[in-house]
């Protein structure tokens, strides 16, 4: 089956985000303050072919881990698989 699998990259919760402050700071609070907080990070999307959901997942997690497409120290990552 074919699969696109999602990896997004983020700061942890415990990590600064410059970037993510200054868009709050100088864009979003020029609309609103119901934003509380604003975070910026890294969409990868991937079409991949596997034999279900859980194997897709799997194997991203796996380039991004042994592939260091992220530093683990500072970040986070979110996989989220949806058929094609």
């Amino acid at each position: 089956m074919k699969y696109y699998v999602e990896l997004i990259i983020i700061n942890k919760d415990s990590v600064r985000d410059p970037e993510g402050e200054t868009i709050q700071k100088y864009v979003i609070e020029k609309y609103t303050n119901n934003i509380i907080e604003t975070r910026v990070g890294k969409y990868i999307q991937f079409k991949i072919e596997a034999n279900n959901e859980e194997d897709a997942k799997n194997l991203i997690e796996k380039i991004a881990n042994e592939g260091r497409l992220y530093n683990p120290i500072i970040h986070k990552i979110l996989v989220r698989v949806r058929r094609e």
